[in-house]
């Protein structure tokens, strides 16, 4: 049979058949998009038209030629007072990924992060049709918290792709086989521009203060931090003269912002759309984000930041006991220490939200200093290095290859 090759660096280091690589990729929510449009474009630019990419995904992904199966509004949910009402949706959706992967066949199955809604698929799919290949792209930090969980990932995935260093020890312990691919998100380091122009265009002056708040992109995340946010910002004005606000949004989370900005104490800007939120962060002196991917973006742009998150009382109750780690921050996680200040539940208080973002916004010594921090968390997450996506691309293509 016929095979057709693919390079790296010049050498031919695989072959698969003729046979176009036939792959069925699944996110849940704008983060895993994200994530899934970045490495759609490796599988594109290492196998050209001898791949055909099948899903669920949202709007990058779809600008990478995806045909969502279904949005993901209905999967972008976390914490258990929102998950629990989403059930019976998200458990018709993970029968409806399955039954496609089924009908359909797929060479692989990639399930990307959100292990609420993509676990539960690979739990299916290996009880139905246990030699169908499972490959899990982002692990939950079951490391952190909820260690055993990797026991179950390892009867359920065939593969991992590790975005951090400390993670394929972890899991090949357990019997599951992980590769460590970089995180895809220091991809996005060149988009962190544009910061003057959005101030030019927004009428900002270029010496305002600006700052960006990022209150997450879940219903739930708004639902608890948007509130203590705004109080915060109240707190910040009153102490920075000419204080702008912005926040980058995403569509299925747009009303709900919208409605809780409502009389904002300071200036604000609501901006939809990647190229405006990336922008926002150029033009930022400092930024109030809920913990997440968005803090790694923030990491990228060098924007000096304070991080908070908040569940429901419950799921915290349940969840505090398990929680391995005191740090929730990857940009700690990976230096071993807090050198972003960061506030979980009780502890993100509107004051002492406000009394750090204004130090980043007053103290310059400590913004650079941040700056430093985050430069050194981007290398290990392995800036300079060969592209993240790629990495998994090839990752998955071998893996492909190998099991035909």
């Amino acid at each position: 049979m016929r095979n057709i090759c693919y390079r790296r660096r010049g050498d031919i280091v695989n072959t698969l058949p003729a046979k176009p690589l036939s792959l069925l990729l699944v996110c849940g929510e704008p983060s895993g998009d994200q994530l899934g449009g970045q490495l759609m474009a490796a599988l594109h630019s290492i196998l050209g038209g001898g791949v055909k990419i099948t899903g669920v995904g949202g709007r990058a992904m779809a600008a990478q030629g995806l045909k969502t199966l279904f949005p993901l509004d209905d999967t972008a949910v976390m914490g258990l007072r929102e998950v629990v009402p989403k059930i019976p949706v998200i458990l018709r959706r993970v029968r409806e990924v399955c039954d496609f992967a089924l009908a359909t066949r797929p060479d692989a199955i990639v399930l990307i992060d959100s292990p609420d809604f993509t676990h539960r698929i690979a739990r299916r799919l290996k009880r139905l049709a246990p030699a169908l290949r499972v490959i899990d792209y982002v692990a939950p930090q079951v490391w952190a918290s909820r260690a055993y969980r990797a026991r179950a990932m390892a009867r359920n995935f065939d593969l991992l792709l590790a975005l951090l260093p400390f993670e394929p020890p972890f899991f090949e312990k357990y019997g599951l086989h992980t590769v460590f691919v970089g995180h895809p998100v220091i991809e996005r380091a060149g988009w962190m521009r544009g910061g003057a122009e959005l101030r030019s265009r927004l009428g900002i002056a270029a010496e305002a203060p600006v700052l960006v708040v990022l209150p997450g992109s879940r219903s739930s995340e708004i639902r608890f931090l948007l509130p203590v946010f705004r109080e915060a910002v109240s707190e910040v004005a009153k102490r920075i003269p000419g204080l702008i606000t912005v926040i980058p949004t995403v569509p299925h989370v747009l009303t709900m912002v919208r409605e809780g900005t409502e009389n904002w104490p300071a200036p604000l800007h609501i901006l939809e759309g990647d190229r405006d939120k990336f922008a926002a962060f150029n033009a930022a002196n400092a930024a109030l984000a809920a913990s997440g991917t968005v803090t790694t973006e923030l990491a990228l742009a060098r924007t000096p930041m304070v991080v908070a998150y908040r569940v429901g009382w419950l799921t915290y109750t349940l969840v505090r006991p398990l929680i391995l780690l005191p740090l929730i921050t990857l940009v700690n996680l990976l230096l071993e220490r807090r050198a972003v200040p960061e506030f979980l539940q009780g502890a993100a208080t509107p004051r002492a939200l406000a009394d750090e973002v204004v130090r980043l916004l007053t103290d310059r010594t400590a913004a650079d200093a941040q700056r430093v921090d985050l430069d050194r968390a981007a290398k290990l997450l392995g800036q300079g290095e060969e592209a993240p996506s790629l990495r998994a691309a090839r990752a998955i293509i071998e893996f492909v290859g190998t099991s035909r």
